[in-house]
């Protein structure tokens, strides 16, 4: 499962480094704002981190939330028919929820799940992460705590300490698991390209705002010219 976020890019990555052949992406998107299983990724920004992954990308999309499950078992049964695929890649790290859902929908299509971050310290976590080379921003904060200066920033070490700080006074998760904040992965190892992103930052709420994506275009690795600008 692929949202092209922190999570499902590391998840990549992890699998990779343990040998897993990566056959396809899968993405579902959902047509509403709020989804306990589904992340809303960024359909331009996915395309992308294909073409950089050289991997073929899968879409499908639901606009009813009764829905979720039937549309993700067509999506996992025609890659597998189409593709050979034999086991479902998740970035989950606690939602027993998401995890559950996802391994009846794989096991009836005769699936394995493959989840490398379940129970990971999720103090430690966007720390493992940095240091395996995956570059993220923040595009979406939804909770009391996270400063909206972060959004359509790449995140630093620097910025996790704070973060991690933040989540001890107010109280929220720091690895971003209960949709805290979503994020896009700019560049990681398994990329031959990075992304550059341009956008403005809205705010909706004192507590959440977001990064409006104006364009999304493929750089050489060592470049990096983001066009972030605020907007009250």
């Amino acid at each position: 499962m692929f949202t092209g976020g922190k999570d499902s890019s590391s998840a990549l990555l992890k699998a990779s480094m343990k040998g897993y052949k990566i056959a396809v992406l899968v993405s579902v998107i959902p047509h509403y704002d709020y989804s306990y299983l589904y992340h809303r990724p960024h359909f331009q920004a996915l395309s992308l981190q294909s073409y950089s992954l050289g991997v073929p990308l899968e879409t499908v999309s639901v606009s009813n939330e009764s829905k979720e499950r039937d549309v993700l078992e067509k999506a996992l049964d025609r890659v597998k028919k189409k593709y050979g695929v034999e086991s479902l890649i998740t970035g989950g790290l606690y939602s027993r929820f998401q995890k559950r859902v996802f391994e009846e929908v794989a096991g009836r299509v005769g699936l394995e799940v493959y989840a490398p971050w379940w129970g990971v310290n999720e103090e430690e976590y966007l720390y493992k992460i940095l240091d395996m080379g995956v570059k993220f921003i923040i595009v979406r904060v939804s909770t009391m705590g996270l400063p909206h200066s972060l959004i359509g920033k790449e995140i630093t070490r620097e910025d996790v300490d704070s973060i991690i700080r933040l989540s001890k006074k107010y109280g929220f998760n720091p690895s971003f698991e209960g949709g805290e904040a979503e994020t896009l992965v700019v560049d990681m190892p398994l990329f031959r390209y990075r992304l550059n992103v341009d956008g403005v930052v809205r705010s909706v709420t004192e507590y959440e705002g977001y990064l409006e994506i104006k364009r999304v275009a493929l750089a050489p690795k060592n470049a990096w010219t983001p066009q972030v600008t605020s907007w009250c």
